[in-house]
C-alpha cells in the first residue's frame, strides 16, 4: 500500500479538510483546517479538488517515510523542511519516492503548517468529513509513531510554486475586523470603546476550540445569557472581562455574553499567532464581512492566480 508512514508525530498533526457543515443541531462541531488562507493554497498548488484533505500540523516536528511516489507541498508557519536531509522550500511542489524521508522542522514564524499531497489521503470521512475533531473523538486522533497516511500514486507534468507576493506573513501585529451581533446591546457605549481602543495579547490558552485573550477587561449588563448557538469567532466576553474567540472545534451552545464575532478569513489569521502576539479589533459592517469572506472564497475557486511552473 502507498503511504507515509510516520516516524515522528510532532507536537499535534492531524488529519483536516473544511469541516464538517450542518450538524450543529446534533452537537457535531465544525473542525477543519484553521488556517484556510494556507491549506487552500496547498490544495491549489497541487490543483487538488477544492476541500481536499491535508495535515494540519502545529508547530512543526513531523517526520515521515514515503511507501511509493506521490507529489507533495508545505504551506503555513515558516518551518524547515528536507526531503533526506536536503533542504526544499515551503509552497513548492516536490516529489517523494519510495523510501524518502519528509522532515518538517519546528515553525519560526506562525502555527500551523499544512502538508497536502497530490488528490489527498486516502481516508473514509465521518458525517461528511475527514477532519479529525479532538474534542469529539470524530474522524480519528493525533497522529502517533507508526501511523500510516495512504495516497495514490499521482503524477504531475510540472513543479508549482506560489509567488512570494502571495505568501503571509505572521509576524506583524494583528487587527481583527468584527461584526456587531449576539449581545451587543448588553455592552454600554463605554465597553464598547474600551473593547476597540485597546490590545489584547494571545495567551498559553489557545487550542483549535478557542483562543484566550488578555488585556483590558469589558464587561455586559449581565454575565450570562441563556445558552444558546455559537458562531465560528463569536468573541465571549465572561465574568472575568477578558474575551474569548471562538473556532472551530467550539461547542455547539454556550451561555456567556458575546459582543461580536470575528470575520471568518481573519480568524485564519488568528490560528497562526503564537503566545504574546499582539491582537486588535475593528468593527466593519456585515455587508464588508460578507463581501470580503465572498471574495475570498471566489478567489481560491478560481483559475491559479499567484502560481507559477518552476523546474
Amino acid at each position: 500500500m502507498r503511504g507515509f508512514e510516520v516516524i515522528t508525530p510532532g507536537i499535534l498533526s492531524t488529519v483536516q479538510d473544511i469541516g464538517r457543515k450542518g450538524y450543529a443541531n446534533i452537537g457535531v462541531t465544525q473542525a477543519g483546517a484553521l488556517d484556510e488562507f494556507a491549506y487552500n493554497w496547498a490544495n491549489k498548488l497541487l490543483d487538488n479538488p477544492y476541500g481536499t484533505n491535508a495535515l494540519e500540523i502545529v508547530l512543526g516536528g513531523l517526520k515521515l517515510r514515503a511507501k511509493g511516489t506521490t507529489y507533495f507541498v508545505v504551506c503555513g508557519a515558516k518551518v524547515k523542511v528536507s526531503i533526506n536531509s536536503k533542504a526544499i522550500q515551503t509552497y513548492k511542489t516536490y516529489k517523494v519516492s519510495d523510501g524518502d524521508i519528509v522532515d518538517i522542522g519546528f515553525a519560526s514564524s506562525g502555527v500551523r503548517a499544512y502538508l497536502a499531497v497530490k488528490n489527498g489521503f486516502e481516508i473514509k470521512p465521518q458525517y461528511d468529513s475527514c477532519s479529525v475533531s479532538i474534542k469529539e473523538g470524530i474522524g480519528g486522533r493525533a497522529l502517533k509513531p507508526k501511523d500510516f497516511l495512504p495516497f495514490s500514486a499521482q503524477k504531475m507534468l510540472d513543479s508549482r510554486k506560489l509567488c512570494d507576493a502571495y505568501q503571509a506573513d505572521y509576524t506583524s501585529p494583528l487587527t481583527l475586523r468584527v461584526v456587531a451581533a449576539y449581545q451587543w446591546d448588553m455592552f454600554d457605549e463605554k465597553e464598547r470603546e474600551k473593547f476597540f481602543a485597546s490590545e489584547y495579547r494571545v495567551t498559553q490558552e489557545n487550542n483549535r476550540m478557542g483562543f484566550r485573550l488578555s488585556g483590558e477587561k469589558i464587561h455586559a449588563q449581565c454575565d450570562g445569557i441563556i445558552s444558546e448557538p455559537i458562531a465560528y469567532g463569536s468573541i465571549q466576553i465572561p465574568s472575568h472581562g477578558e474575551p474569548i474567540i471562538l473556532l472551530k472545534e467550539r461547542q455547539t451552545i454556550g451561555g456567556y455574553p458575546k459582543i461580536g464575532s470575528v470575520i471568518p478569513i481573519d480568524c485564519f489569521k488568528l490560528a497562526q499567532m503564537k503566545q504574546d502576539a499582539v491582537i486588535k479589533f475593528k468593527l466593519v459592517s456585515i455587508d464588508e464581512a460578507r463581501l470580503s469572506c465572498k471574495q475570498f472564497y471566489q478567489f481560491f475557486q478560481s483559475k491559479d492566480k499567484g502560481i507559477k511552473n518552476v523546474t
